[in-house]
């Protein structure tokens, strides 16, 4: 029986692919699987997974026709998956070598149905250790009792798939696949589905996963239409949560969230392409205007003065026709 399924998507990294390969293959076991998901590569990428197939115990390798962005990726990796634990992890990272033993010796001592890990961020050389916002390390709590509060930093706003492991549980009942289509922010639903509709769950800091940031072709670093997938992201959070058993106290962070996230692109509208930066302005105003907005007032009211000054700046604007998400 499989014990972990690794799901892993590819897309355009010949560079860092190489160092995710051998990191993967020092963290087999005979009862791991690696599910190896192309999302239709067009440079090196194909070969090299190709090659790991072969070499890499436990490996599987699936292709995408065409490409089809992150979260669609991981789904595919979900569903191929067989393991009683699934973990995730993207194609230009890599793990310390036993990583993914000890997080799984890990959640099975503890029988919760998720952990969250530590983990190093790098960016060039730099190496920092980004730890969970979840305080209590190696003690089963409530998913829900880690969203609030509103104004603080909570385990919602510490979405990284990769930076966990999963029961399967979680996958029959639905909590585990991402929003098809998504191409930024995918996990925003995602982590925030998980913590209101998981029974439990615990941080165990182990940083092991190795996050790379910078990398010249990643969404976050490409001011392209993709990016305003934010947006449709966030709506998803604000319509789920707004039909959650307590709305009313779960709103104001997801509604407070989403401002930030919108206050942080367009305070850097420069670095879009003019017609994407135009389409940004339009989308936000119509996201402002969709927001509960008392909520909303609150929101702006608990925020520093330049932030909350430009989201009511936006909200202002007149109503745009014909923008959707």
């Amino acid at each position: 029986m499989v014990k972990l399924s690794v799901v892993v998507p590819f897309y355009n990294v010949q560079t860092y692919a190489p160092d995710a390969l051998r990191s993967l293959r020092a963290n087999a076991r005979p009862d791991f699987e690696f599910i190896l998901v192309d999302d239709c590569s067009s440079d090196g990428t194909p070969e090299l997974l190709e090659r790991a197939a072969g070499e890499l115990p436990g490996a599987r390798l699936l292709r995408h026709p065409q490409n089809e962005g992150l979260a669609t990726a991981r789904n595919t990796g979900i569903d191929a998956a067989s393991g009683e634990y699934l973990t995730f992890m993207d194609g230009d990272d890599w793990l310390e070598p036993g990583h993914l033993e000890r997080v799984l010796a890990a959640i099975e001592a503890l029988g919760c149905d998720f952990v969250r890990t530590d983990h190093v961020q790098c960016t060039g050389r730099a190496r920092q250790v980004q730890r969970s916002p979840h305080g209590l390390q190696n003690v089963v709590s409530c998913p829900r009792s880690a969203i609030l509060p509103a104004d603080r930093s909570t385990s919602v706003d510490y979405p990284f798939a990769w930076a966990g492991m999963y029961h399967r549980r979680l996958v029959d009942r639905g909590l585990l696949h991402f929003t098809h289509g998504l191409r930024t922010a995918e996990d925003r639903p995602w982590i925030w589905r998980l913590h209101r509709e998981a029974e439990s769950f615990a941080a165990v800091g182990l940083p092991g996963i190795f996050y790379r940031r910078g990398v010249a072709n990643s969404l976050t670093q490409i001011g392209d239409v993709r990016q305003l997938d934010f947006i449709r992201a966030f709506d998803e959070v604000i319509e789920e949560t707004a039909q959650d058993k307590d709305a009313d106290l779960l709103l104001p962070k997801a509604v407070r969230t989403y401002c930030a996230i919108i206050a942080h692109h367009a305070g850097s509208i420069e670095r879009f392409e003019p017609a994407v930066a135009r389409k940004l302005r339009a989308m936000s105003t119509a996201a402002l205007k969709r927001m509960p907005q008392r909520v909303l007032d609150e929101a702006l009211g608990s925020m520093d003065i330049e932030r909350a000054t430009l989201l009511r700046r936006l909200r202002r604007r007149p109503a745009p026709t014909g923008v959707s998400s």
